[in-house]
């Protein structure tokens, strides 16, 4: 539908891009956006932007300043730093909104969470913490790991329990750290392409001490990539959809080739997607789809920091309506109508 965020001129914080936003309503039911603001060096932050409707159709922002940065010593590296790609969950039975996102710190991209009541003011509860899994035969704390997201709502865990659970995206190569280490691969796993992998915290837990969402077990893979427009890796988009069928995901994937996967792309592109999870088992694909719902078509989206990127990150109903809030090559953010058909 078109372009609702551009980095502001002169603005230094937002001058090599806008991109990726979470999303949520604060406690007054305002939408708001939280989008991620690159500065040189791309070094990265929240920001808090609230969302201009035309006749309930979001148009715009109003920016209502910076609500994380990347101040804690975990976030930050001697030549890099950043809080990266926010995605943002209410849970109501929790009363809280949970934020994942991505600290860039001295050992590469690592998952984190912080939280809030009014999406201005946040709690970090510190980097993810997987817990060791003796079946994988690996540590996940040893990855990469980015496209965390999670359920609204508790969901059946591996045993049965309810729990909160996160989808995430282990990325298996090490050689971007150690030269020469490569990929290792997790027991039973014989495709190295990064996938969606799910993970849960038991809800007696979390009662007890919200922390403990940081450190989530039961990890098992979820998706990986199926069809050509997906061929290299396919991620989780916004918090996942309950719909009739089960949890509606919208997910990206990306074709073509990447040689660093921790460089800008000239010759990989990003879709968008859905698949349909199990309401009793979210670690079950029930349907997906076979092409794209989105890619790159505007200028806006083919043209960038990051070119031929759409990369969708929050989901929101305004007026019975879904619209979805995404990346455009890395450099601004748009908004999309989404509508069922059968």
């Amino acid at each position: 539908m078109g372009v609702v965020m551009s980095p502001l001129p002169g603005d230094i914080l937002e001058s090599e891009g806008v991109l990726n936003p979470a999303s949520g309503r604060t406690p007054d039911g305002t939408l708001h956006l939280l989008p991620r603001l690159v500065a040189p060096g791309n070094v990265s932050r929240v920001g808090l932007a609230e969302v201009i409707l035309d006749e309930g159709v979001p148009t715009g922002v109003k920016r209502r300043g910076v609500v994380l940065a990347p101040d804690a010593g975990w976030e930050r590296g001697k030549a890099n730093a950043g809080v990266e790609d926010p995605r943002v969950t209410w849970i109501p039975s929790l009363g809280r909104h949970v934020m994942a996102y991505v600290a860039y710190g001295p050992l590469g991209p690592k998952p984190a969470l912080a939280v809030s009541h009014d999406l201005s003011h946040w709690t970090r509860l510190g980097p993810i913490q997987f817990a060791y899994q003796p079946d994988l035969d690996t540590d996940l704390n040893l990855f990469p790991n980015k496209d965390v997201v999670h359920f609204p709502e508790p969901v059946p865990g591996p045993d049965g329990e309810l729990c909160y659970a996160m989808l995430h995206r282990p990325m298996w190569d090490l050689g971007w750290f150690r030269p020469g280490e490569g990929v290792h691969l997790p027991a039973d796993v014989t495709d190295e392409r990064p996938g969606i992998w799910i993970s849960y915290v038991p809800v007696s837990e979390v009662e007890k001490d919200i922390t403990a969402l940081a450190r989530p077990r039961g990890h098992r893979q979820v998706a990986l990539s199926e069809h050509p427009w997906e061929a290299l890796k396919i991620g989780a988009g916004p918090a996942p959809i309950r719909v009739d069928e089960g949890w509606l995901l919208l997910h990206h994937g990306v074709s073509g080739s990447i040689d660093d996967p921790f460089s800008p792309q000239e010759k990989a592109s990003y879709a968008a997607g859905a698949m349909i999870l199990d309401a009793a088992d979210p670690s079950q694909v029930l349907a997906r789809s076979a092409e794209p719902l989105m890619s790159p078509e505007t200028e806006e989206e083919r043209s960038g920091t990051v070119p031929n990127v759409v990369f969708p990150t929050a989901i929101e109903e305004i007026d019975g309506v879904l619209y979805v809030f995404y990346g455009m090559a890395d450099a601004h953010i748009g908004v999309a109508r989404l509508d069922r058909v059968e």
